[in-house]
């Protein structure tokens, strides 16, 4: 059973009134008609692109970033970004706190998610997930070495495959410790030495007013309230992007040591926006 962060823990039922469900129908239709109607336009355009340069997508990415970008504008919720993106052949690693993080993430940079399989099966984010070129696996020594195979395929193909190493999502406010199983398909001869990891920071920040957790979404959250409460929020807050600087993978002993250092890496900018509660609650338990 794969882990999940507050499990089981219950917040205040969203009161929403007249005004807030006149605003989620004003942006949740328009956003409705601009992901399906992108995901219908990326499927169309896969049916020529796969034939003639199979795992490779050199079109579809870029409409995912469109759709993506779009969704924010929509949404009224304030997206910037700080930091070079890499060009080198290797991963991205993250902090997760929302389903958010995948229209933030995607809206800058072409990236692939690594994800569980059972979000394969979840209805509209597991199609949707399908047709990007999401990498489903599962969490099964019996198939480490396929999935690794599966990998250096992408990897191969130029693609810059996106991994969550906490595991789970978090309440936005915290950086969880990175597992360091998913960095070991980085340290197999053939992409030790040519790979490159970049760590990057995905920060919230609340509507004014609202609780500092308001984006995120964990534990036991429906995902259908919580997105009728961020398309009902009248004045909105805002996402960022940090992209810190690449690693080579062979610069670090052990997949521990990377870990160790991504995660450190990644809770830098929390912990400068005052938002890294686990690292205070650490500190206070020290």
């Amino acid at each position: 059973m794969n882990q999940v962060w507050g499990e089981g823990t219950e917040s205040e039922p969203e009161r929403i009134g007249p005004m807030g469900w006149l605003r989620a129908v004003l942006r949740g239709l328009p956003l409705a008609v601009v992901v399906f109607g992108g995901l219908l336009i990326l499927l169309t355009i896969r049916l020529v692109e796969k034939p003639i340069w199979g795992v490779k997508r050199p079109l579809t990415p870029w409409i995912t970033q469109t759709v993506c970008r779009t969704a924010f504008v929509i949404l009224g919720i304030r997206f910037s970004a700080s930091g070079q993106q890499m060009r080198r052949i290797g991963a991205v690693v993250a902090n997760h706190s929302s389903w958010m993080d995948i229209f933030a993430l995607n809206a800058k940079k072409r990236v692939y998610f690594v994800s569980k399989a059972e979000v394969a099966n979840w209805p509209g984010i597991g199609w949707l997930a399908k047709a990007t070129g999401t990498v489903f696996i599962n969490r099964d020594r019996r198939e480490a070495a396929a999935q690794v195979k599966m990998f250096e395929e992408r990897l191969d193909a130029g693609h810059k495959l996106l991994f969550f190493p906490e595991g789970t999502s978090t309440d936005s406010r915290r950086v969880l410790p990175f597992k360091s199983t998913l960095f070991a398909a980085f340290f197999t001869p053939h992409l030790r030495e040519v790979m490159h990891v970049q760590p990057v920071t995905v920060i919230y920040r609340a509507p004014e007013g609202e609780d500092s957790r308001f984006y995120g979404w964990w534990g036991g959250m429906d995902f259908g309230p919580h997105l009728l409460k961020v398309l009902a929020q009248g004045r909105q807050g805002s996402v960022e992007l940090v992209y810190h600087e690449p690693v080579k993978v062979s610069e670090f002993d052990s997949r521990k040591a990377l870990a160790a250092y991504c995660e450190t890496t990644v809770r830098a900018p929390l912990a400068l926006a005052g938002l890294d509660f686990a690292h205070e609650e650490s500190a206070a338990q020290g």
